[in-house]
């Protein structure tokens, strides 16, 4: 029987009967903690997915064919009359019903001239989005109206603080691409205000790219002017967007919603990225077959590339399928399911259909805390998006109580999970180096019997292999004389310590004339 060897938790080899190298632990901790170049880090943002296919591709040319006739067949409602103009000045016809149904070639041709390889951009260019193939990114999202305590397991209703404390997180966590508003600001009552406060949150929060909602279009005007404001000017704002607006502009099953339409008409015309929300629930708005939904889904998504493109050719939009799952049982919506998995993953695959930027949800949590159901939830559902090459992974972090809820703590969390998940899409490397020999001789014959310590080994540890941060993989010896560290205390360790370092992210004369000409109300 070969002797047992033991190890000192890092890695580092040691005998029982010598002491360790003098110095061997602190200089791996401090090799594994230095910071490395972006293009060595082993997960970022943009990796490319796509090894999960629930779909075959008959089934996918299926569910396109099942779309193009629901198109035709049954039509979406409820246009605004701009909408309608727009659209049937492009080929769609308008039935007695007043109904709009789109023929086969019109679809057709508007998916010829949709916007592919899109750049949703940030405020500095390392948080670029290049929403290419299989490329995958992991943010927020959300309109939760509670903040969950995880100490004293209370819900108490979400502020505009709290939306900017959320931002100020995702701008310091590396495996969080984008941030996207995550929860309702239900301390500001007017709702021109709060459309203000939640972009304001967002901006002064990160410079990653940000996504927001407009409640109504007549606060379109005041949203662009802070946007320009930030930007430095509408030229500059118009040479780099770093905002997306999120759409509902369905109403599913297959209606128009009249206002957020009219709101996509203009921030298309600003140039504003769009996207083109679907958010159908299996089993009560949109029908209880997976397929069926995904059918469902495609249909009123492929409205909207109609209308965006007969507004602008080419605007740059995302396919924004995200039909979520029902627990049909109750009638209520069971965001961290196995089906809702397979839901996102096969929207995922339809993206690729079209060759269209997409996006979907995942990450979300039924649960109403950061407890072991939370993680298996989250961990299915973000795995699975992100193997199927999903471009936007929405509400992927901090998402609790089928998004009734929002927790700071699970967003720090999250930023462990998902770098997880991203080692998942990075893959297996195979490469001549990483199948040479060379390693396995130089141990087994006349070597150290063991690997840890080789050349080999140290060069990979920070490029080939992910460590949690809030993560625990003591033995149990070291957790116990560490004082049995809880995973949520270091969660909120580190939620504190990033709170208390994070300052706004917009120049500070430029925050001031936008306090003083809006009513800000996050400190």
């Amino acid at each position: 029987m070969s002797e047992a060897i033991e190890t000192d938790g890092l890695g580092e080899a040691c005998e029982p009967s010598r002491s360790r190298r003098a110095g061997g632990r602190a200089n791996r901790v401090a090799l594994r903690s230095a910071p490395l170049a972006e293009n060595l880090r082993p997960v970022r943002g943009g990796m490319s997915g796509g090894q999960y296919r629930p779909l075959t591709d008959a089934g996918m040319a299926k569910i396109h064919e099942s779309a193009l006739e629901a198109l035709e067949v049954i039509g979406l409602s409820q246009a605004p009359p701009s909408g309608v103009e727009i659209m049937t000045a492009a080929g769609a016809i308008q039935g007695d019903d007043g109904r709009l149904r789109f023929p086969r070639a019109l679809v057709e041709d508007m998916l010829a001239v949709a916007a592919r390889g899109i750049t949703l951009h940030g405020r500095e260019d390392r948080h670029d989005l290049h929403l290419t193939g299989t490329n995958v990114h992991f943010g927020t999202a959300g309109a939760a109206v509670h903040i969950v305590d995880p100490v004293t397991l209370d819900y108490r209703e979400s502020t505009a603080q709290d939306l900017y404390d959320a931002a100020r997180l995702v701008d310091n966590l590396d495996n969080i691409h984008f941030y996207q508003r995550t929860m309702v600001c239900r301390d500001v009552v007017d709702n021109r205000d709060m459309d203000l406060n939640t972009l304001y949150g967002c901006l002064a929060g990160t410079t990653k790219h940000v996504g927001t909602s407009i409640s109504d279009p007549s606060h379109v005007d005041a949203i662009f002017d802070m946007l320009y404001m930030v930007a430095g000017g509408e030229d500059k704002w118009r040479e780099r967007p770093f905002v997306s607006n999120s759409n509902c502009f369905v109403v599913p099953p297959m209606k128009f919603a009249e206002e957020s339409c009219i709101t996509m008409e203009a921030c298309i015309r600003r140039g504003m990225p769009m996207l083109l929300l679907s958010a159908g629930q299996a089993g009560a708005t949109s029908p209880a077959p997976i397929a069926l939904t995904i059918v469902q889904a495609m249909a009123e998504c492929l409205a909207g590339v109609v209308y965006a493109n007969a507004i602008t050719k080419g605007a740059p939009c995302i396919f924004g399928t995200w039909p979520f799952v029902s627990d049909l049982r109750t009638g209520a919506m069971s965001g961290g399911s196995a089906e809702q998995a397979l839901l996102t993953a096969g929207c995922a695959q339809m993206h690729r259909f079209y060759d269209l930027p997409g996006g979907a949800a995942s990450g979300i949590s039924d649960s109403k805390l950061p407890d072991m159901q939370a993680g298996w939830e989250q961990g299915i559902t973000n795995a699975l998006a992100g193997l199927s090459g999903l471009n936007m992974c929405y509400e992927a972090v901090g998402m609790h109580a089928s998004l009734l809820g929002f927790c700071l703590e699970s967003l720090v969390l999250g930023d462990d999970l998902l770098g997880q998940a991203m080692r998942l899409v990075r893959g297996i490397d195979v490469t001549p180096d990483s199948t040479s020999i060379e390693a396995m001789k130089q141990v087994c014959l006349g070597g150290p019997g063991h690997y840890l310590g080789s050349e080999q080994t140290l060069s990979l540890m920070q490029t080939e292999y992910i460590y949690p941060v809030c993560g625990n993989r003591m033995s149990p010896k070291e957790w116990n004389e560490a004082g049995k560290p809880l995973l949520l205390d270091t969660a909120i360790a580190r939620k504190n310590a990033i709170l208390a370092k994070a300052g706004c992210r917009v120049e500070p004369e430029i925050d001031a004339a936008i306090r003083a000409k809006y009513k800000i109300h996050f400190r």
